[in-house]
This record gives structure tokens, sequence and C-alpha cells, in this order.
């Protein structure tokens, strides 16, 4: 095969970099072999090149960027610095001066995708993203390339590792939400400020993608409807179990008579769906098309080696371009409507409703009454039976109630009558049921 040398710069040199740089290393021969190309690191941006960097002393350091964004040899960024600033700045630079850019940086993408493709038509330059969803899985370019002759219908995930590392051990060793964070944070899956995984934000990013892609229009966090796992508790989840449920931290979009519903929350889901038995940090994708029907893409969704296999991925995928004249229809932006994202609303669903009552006759009544006037009809009732958080001891009971599909305007205002009725202590939790 044909011999082709790259010159390649990367802007980061942290666990993702790191794991990049050895994965071209180790790799080298098999991606040569496959390929026919020589992928030479000709620059790598850091901050401060007098800190040690056990064997990466060879590599060709600078702190300056414009060592790389001016040198016409390098042809590829590959941006792995994370956060939004300087990287989203470094990153259009590359794209209009026409180097091509591969990043697996959620943050920028998420919001600012737009501005990087623009920036790549003035530079006739590609971009390239598979790691900023889903670490290792392939999930993005098989929803641009190999499932573009579908129309999406639904694209639903496990897209934190750490939220569904608590809920698993929450789930299936009954551990309360705190103990859960603490021992994921002594493991490494969770940050000293876990924040931005447990309120949901993490997912939010990632499902702004995965829309923009799917529905082929531009949905950016701030459209995401974003509620984290904080008040889960294991009494939820054990009511879940009941009903035949398991409960996840969703990241949900559809497209529904043209318009896009884009939501992250907890969702109980029934044990048979596919995403039920995703357990760990441990990510996966489901996903609808017509005609294609359902799939779902399984795996790492973090880490420095995951995480460095989909960048050096897109790497070899956009050297190959870059052999070849002329940019491929693949990696052009998709975002080709302006489609209304709904409303949550206007967002149908079946709901888990668990309530702290008097124990007294005619309760229930009261509570169907609400539910009623809503125009919200109830599926199935539990009374509690005791539990960690319900001693269900005295003169309080627990009622557990599920709906029938109902627009959540309307699950909110019977939550509001609920909260109105003096024999009704405490709405305890309300949780979306999936399908």
């Amino acid at each position: 095969m044909e011999q082709s040398r790259m010159r390649i710069a990367l802007l980061g040199l942290g666990n993702v970099g790191t794991g990049v740089v050895k994965l071209l290393r180790e790799n080298y021969e098999i991606i040569n072999l496959k390929t026919g190309l020589t992928l030479e690191i000709a620059k790598v941006l850091v901050r401060d090149k007098s800190k040690p960097r056990p064997g990466m002393e060879e590599l060709p350091l600078t702190e300056d960027v414009n060592e790389i964004l001016e040198d016409p040899t390098i042809r590829i960024v590959v941006e792995v610095m994370g956060g939004v600033e300087p990287a989203r700045t470094y990153m259009i630079e590359a794209l209009k001066r026409g180097k091509t850019v591969v990043t697996a940086n959620k943050d920028v993408l998420s919001e600012y995708g737009k501005d990087l493709y623009a920036a790549g038509d003035i530079g006739d330059a590609e971009l390239y993203f598979e790691a900023s969803v889903g670490g290792g899985i392939p999930v993005l370019r098989p929803l641009k390339e190999s499932l573009s002759a579908n129309r999406m219908q639904k694209v639903m995930g496990i897209v934190n590792g750490t939220t569904n590392y608590i809920l698993t051990q929450m789930s299936l060793y009954g551990k309360e939400y705190a103990e859960a964070l603490a021992e994921a944070q002594r493991l490494g899956y969770a940050e000293p400020d876990p924040t931005n995984d447990v309120e949901g934000y993490d997912a939010a990013r990632k499902l702004a993608i995965l829309c923009s892609i799917a529905f082929m229009s531009r949905v950016k966090p701030g459209m995401v409807y974003t509620e984290g796992i904080t008040r889960i508790t294991p009494r939820d989840i054990e009511y879940g179990q009941r009903f035949g449920w398991v409960l996840k931290l969703l990241a949900i979009g559809k497209e529904v008579d043209g318009r896009i519903e884009a939501r992250v929350h907890p969702a109980f889901i029934p044990k048979r769906h596919p995403l039920a038995s995703v357990n760990g940090a441990l990510n996966a994708i489901f996903a609808v098309g017509d005609p294609v029907g359902e799939v779902m893409f399984y795996g790492q969704g973090a880490g420095a080696g995951p995480t460095a296999s989909s960048v050096v991925g897109d790497l070899i995928a956009a050297a190959l371009s870059k052999r070849t004249p002329g940019r491929r229809a693949g990696d052009a932006c998709t975002c080709l409507f302006q489609k209304q994202v709904m409303d949550i609303g206007d967002v149908v669903s079946k709901y888990y409703i668990r309530l702290l009552c008097a124990d007294r006759p005619g309760v229930l009544s009261q509570v169907a009454t609400a539910f009623g006037e809503e125009q919200v009809s109830i599926a199935e009732v539990v009374q509690g039976s005791g539990g960690p958080d319900r001693p269900d001891e005295g003169d309080e009971a627990e009622l557990v109630l599920v709906t029938h599909s109902v627009r959540e305007a309307s699950m909110n205002a019977v939550a509001k009558r609920l909260q109105a009725i003096p024999d009704v202590h405490r709405v305890m939790n309300v949780i979306r049921v999936e399908a």
C-alpha cells in the first residue's frame, strides 16, 4: 500500500491527550498497515513545557499555539484540552486556516457547533467529534452516515457513567444516594464536585449533540429540559422493582409531529428494555429509525483509553480524507432545519408519584379527586408497607400511584392540588415512566 505521511498537532496533553499519544505509538504498525498512513506528531500545545511527563519526553512541545496555527505543514489539529476557552477559539482559527479539527469537546460542540462548521466552510476544512458523546462507543458517525437513509424517530440513552454507577449501586445493593456517590468518588467515577454529572448537565450537552444529528435541527444544552438524580431514594427504586421497572438517568430525544423532545431526567423503564441491563459506569444509546427499527450502541462511555480510541479513529478518517481531495459529505453539518424544541409541559408520559398521607378513611378519595379534576387517569395504586425512608408507623401512610399517559402540565397541576390537601403531608417524589 502506498504510504502517506500526515503531520498533526495536539492541543493538550492531559489524560486523553496522553492516551492518544500512547495509542498512536502502540498501534503504529496496525494503523500503518490498514491505512497506508504515517501519522507524525509535529507539535503538542501544553501550558508548561517544564512539567515532568514520564514517557513523553521526546514529544515536540510548545506553549505557543501560533506555532501550530501558522505551520502550513500541520494539516490536522486534535483538540483534547477540554473546557470552552481557549479551546473554542483555537479550533475556529485552525478550521479557518484549512486545518481539519478532531475533538472530544462536548462543551464546545453542543454550544458552538454552528460556529465551528462556519469556520470550516471558510477554510474548506472538516470537523470530527465522535468522542464527544459516548467515549469509546461509535454512535455519531453511524447516525450521520450508516443510518443516513433513515428518518430517526428516537434517541434515548444512558450517557453519563457517574450517575449510572450511583443508580446501579442504589438498585442492586439498596445504598442511599450519599453513600453511592461517596463510593463513586472514591473509585474515580465522580469528581470531588459532582454537580455537572448528578444534576444532569453533562448528559444534557451530549443529548444536544445527539438530537442535532438525529433530527437534523440544531439543539443547544439550554433547550434541553434537565433534572438530576439527587432526589432519588432506595424507596422509589424498590417500588419501581415491584412494578417491573428499572430506574436510570435517561437522555431522551424524540421527534413528534415535527417538534423535538429533548429531556434529561430520572425515568423508570421496563426490565425488558435493552437499556435496563446497562449497569455500572457503562453507557448505551438506543435509537429507533424508519426503516431500520431499533438499534443500540453499548460500551465504555468515558476514560482515557476509550476516548482516545474514538479520537484516533476520527484522526485516521480525517487523515484519509486529507489524502483524497474534496470534503466528505458525512462530515458536513447536518442541521438543515429549524424545528421547535417542545416545552416540557407538552411532553406526554406515564408517571409514578409517591405520597405521604394521613392514615385515615377518605384520604384516597381526596387524592383520586385531585387526579380526576385534572383529567389524569390512575392506572395503579399501592399502599406502602414501610421502608428505610418511610417507617409506616403512627398516623401516616404511604401511597404510590401510577398514571396512564398524560401531559406533563396536567401532572404538574395534579401535584399542586395534592400539596393543597391537608391530609397529604408530602409529595415525596414524581418520576416519569418510559415505555
